[in-house]
């Protein structure tokens, strides 16, 4: 009896590595996505609004772009789902990028500490994705869009609390040109 429930565990453990497989995101920390375009100058910071210098944000160069200058999506625990609110500033990115062609963005998903790192790998890339998506909609191009997704790897803010929590259940929007 007790060797058919080890062999149940083994065969539980079996699947769930294979979940863990080729996604096409990260793998490890320093390893990009598959295909993935950062540019020279890219980087992230992995510190929310703040890590933009002056004079970075997308579409600075244009009058009263108060929405452009917010770059990050926040999430509800667990969801993938984007807020009316974030709807309304990824149309402004979206409507901003399909005027500037050259542009290129990179869409970087986070999630907090909670689950796997599988897990919160999966849970990046199904946000970074949504975000793609609606962006896609309001006339960015495919070929002006990355998605990346870091799990819970770089954290914005530092703690297991839920404030800590919803600052790190986010996409960045990083611009590459």
């Amino acid at each position: 009896m007790k060797s058919t429930g080890n062999v149940w565990v083994l065969a539980v453990m079996v699947v769930l590595a294979g979940c863990g497989g080729s996604s096409g995101t990260m793998m490890d920390d320093d390893a990009p996505m598959e295909g993935a375009d950062y540019g020279d100058d890219a980087q992230s910071s992995g510190m929310g609004d703040d890590a933009f210098a002056e004079g970075d944000a997308f579409g600075a160069d244009q009058a009263g772009s108060g929405m452009l200058d917010n770059r990050v999506i926040y999430f509800a625990f667990d969801k993938a789902d984007i807020d009316p609110k974030s709807l309304e500033l990824l149309a402004e990115h979206g409507q901003y990028l399909a005027s500037n062609t050259g542009m290129q963005m990179r869409l970087e998903g986070h999630a907090d500490e909670r689950g796997s790192r599988e897990y919160n790998i999966g849970l990046g890339e199904r946000r970074a994705q949504a975000v793609r998506q609606v962006l896609l909609l309001q006339g960015a191009s495919a070929s002006q869009l990355n998605t990346v997704s870091y799990g819970e790897e770089r954290p914005a803010a530092l703690g297991s609390d839920e404030e800590s929590w919803s600052l790190n259940r986010r996409v960045e929007l990083v611009s590459t040109q």
